[in-house]
């Protein structure tokens, strides 16, 4: 039997192997595929567009390799720093590489990557009920993952598939949607929640300003804080299990990030605002060393002193962290006010309105800008586009160079 492959399969495969091995949690092994699949990809033209994309990125590494001179760090840390300041724009790079021609089918080929993904997770938490017998929240997410952003890229892209016009059956329109909710759905994470909720309503086009999308927003907005209003007075367990522990991480979610206050005596208090505690330390340190720090941060290497031993994402023991949990105060530490505002230029970027000439562009258009205003708050509280497991700088790349493609086809048809 004859298997006819696309001409973009190997960019398709390369696509799924560089989103797949983020969830490994192993900086280094993803940072080693995305270098190779980078160099495997590499195209013969670049748009002034994608520049446009890395090049604060490309500032915030700058300004933080020269500062780094200036301060005694070590080497090992600011080799991570470096690979770490690197990943977005190794990220966007490869994501744009990666799609070539329209026989890379792009939402297709989401939801397909999402669904493998999707269709393993199922298969861990069922392996972890079974076999360790444990409906434990937080148990189950240690040992199956605590968030998957691009299987809800999948699961949007199937929700809005006329306009990101899949043609697929009605049936497995709705076996696919079913698959990627329950798994989304699982990991208990509040910030894909969020993220739901910015692109669904971005797709249905309620992020304009008119009377009707003022009325949704404003009624959503009035259901979100009295439905929070109720959980917040309700008396939920720090260690709850199944549903409880899910209610207590949202109660204490708007919180956790902005509280300016820490009782670092108290271990509750000390844990449940954690996060808070990181920005607070990371602004007195750095102001600490002067109107320069303040402005050029004190580069690569750079480390807060958080006077105790904490465990890290890692699952280590430190007292001197140079990875934050927030990826402004991460960036403010390695290169200060400049570097932070290279950050908005960024966001200012991708979310900058551009003229769509049909359809399928105005909605990739849509979900490009949806991911920056989602941005705004993974950068706060899961280091955004630095974060050795996000994937979403690739998806960026990948919608960049699918407008482009899309824009030059069309151009070719009215000219034709």
């Amino acid at each position: 039997m004859k298997i006819n492959l696309s001409k973009s399969f190997f960019y398709q495969f390369l696509f799924a192997i560089s989103v797949w091995v983020t969830y490994l949690n192993n900086y280094e092994l993803t940072f080693g595929v995305w270098t190779i699949a980078l160099f495997f990809s590499v195209r013969k033209t670049y748009s002034s567009k994608v520049f446009e994309f890395i090049i604060p990125f490309i500032g915030i590494l700058s300004v933080s390799i020269i500062v780094s001179f200036f301060y005694n760090n070590t080497l090992y840390n600011a080799i991570r720093d470096f690979t770490y300041l690197i990943k977005p724009i190794l990220g966007i790079l490869l994501g744009y590489q990666l799609y070539k021609t329209k026989t890379f089918k792009l939402f297709e080929t989401i939801v397909i990557v999402g669904l493998f993904i999707a269709v393993i997770h199922l298969g861990l938490i069922g392996f972890n009920i079974l076999i360790n017998k444990t409906v434990n929240m937080n148990l189950i997410r240690a040992k199956t993952g605590f968030f998957s952003d691009f299987e809800i890229y999948a699961l949007i892209v199937i929700l809005f598939n006329k306009q990101f016009e899949l043609k697929y059956s009605k049936n497995k329109i709705w076996l696919l949607g079913i698959i990627l909710l329950i798994s989304s759905f699982l990991y208990f994470s509040r910030t894909n929640f969020i993220q739901f909720g910015v692109l669904f309503v971005a797709l249905k086009g309620y992020l304009k300003f008119t009377k009707k999308s003022i009325l949704v927003l404003s009624t959503l907005v009035f259901f979100t804080l009295t439905g929070y209003a109720y959980i917040y007075n309700m008396e939920l367990k720090r260690n709850g299990k199944g549903l409880e522990a899910l209610l207590f991480k949202i109660k204490n979610a708007p919180i956790e990030p902005f509280k300016t206050k820490i009782n670092k005596d108290d271990y509750q208090d000390f844990n449940d605002n954690y996060r808070s505690f990181e920005n607070i330390t990371t602004v007195k340190q750095v102001s600490k060393e002067g109107l320069s720090a303040i402005f050029f941060g004190k580069g690569l290497g750079a480390t807060i002193d958080l006077g105790r031993k904490v465990m890290s994402n890692d699952r280590e023991y430190v007292t001197h962290q140079p990875i934050l949990h927030n990826a402004y105060m991460t960036v403010y530490l390695k290169s200060g006010l400049i570097g932070v505002f290279f950050m908005f230029l960024f966001l200012y970027q991708i979310m900058r309105k551009q003229n769509a000439s049909s359809p399928i562009i105005y909605n990739a258009q849509i979900l490009l800008f949806a991911t920056g205003v989602y941005l705004i708050v993974a950068n706060w509280v899961l280091l955004g586009l630095f974060l050795k497991i996000d994937n979403k700088s690739i998806i960026i790349g990948l919608l960049l160079s699918f407008i482009e493609y899309e824009r030059r086809e069309q151009k070719l048809l009215t000219n034709a």
